[in-house]
């Protein structure tokens, strides 16, 4: 078997893992969101994705999220319009840099944060109960290796015409 081949295969097996990690993330995915879902107000994944990063960036920039999110700045600014007008963010213009906007995440959007976050935590738990300690061991590692080869390359993990849509 030749280089190419070889590498053929590798690839093939890449791909295989990833539809089966696909039809098994569904599940979770399931589960992440009915947590977001039961919560006041009901944000949609991309801005509660938003307020996350706003929550652990402190005063990030307007254009520094849209590089994180993988978004055009105007989508980026509509996002923030909403997320704003929901009281659960706020932009401040520094006096020594007009043209820059900083984001904060309210006390209000804290409480937000928290409360998907406790959800999120006792929705997994009650699936955990049915792993054998094994199991939960095997998924945390496999999603720890996963979250350290996703965060070594910063760009967005789909092409750069889906990171401009406006879904925000």
């Amino acid at each position: 078997m030749g280089c190419a081949e070889g590498a053929d295969d590798g690839q093939a097996a890449r791909e295989a893992t990833a539809r089966r990690v696909v039809d098994a993330m569904e599940g979770l995915v399931a589960c992440w969101l009915a947590a977001a879902d039961a919560t006041t107000p009901r944000l949609p994944a991309r801005q509660l994705l938003a307020l996350r990063t706003v929550g652990r960036r402190p005063e990030i920039n307007l254009t520094a999220l849209a590089g994180q999110l993988g978004m055009g700045l105007p989508n980026a600014s509509r996002l923030c319009d909403r997320l704003e007008a929901a009281g659960l963010l706020e932009r401040t213009v520094p006096p020594r840099n007009r043209r820059e906007v900083r984001l904060a995440v309210t006390a209000y959007g804290r409480r937000v944060l928290a409360d998907v976050t406790e959800r999120r935590v006792r929705g997994l738990a009650a699936v955990f109960a049915h792993m054998t300690p094994g199991q939960r061991a095997a998924l945390e590692q496999g999603l720890s290796a996963f979250h350290r080869s996703r965060t070594a390359d910063p760009r967005p993990p789909y092409g750069a015409g889906d990171a401009h849509r406006g879904d925000g």
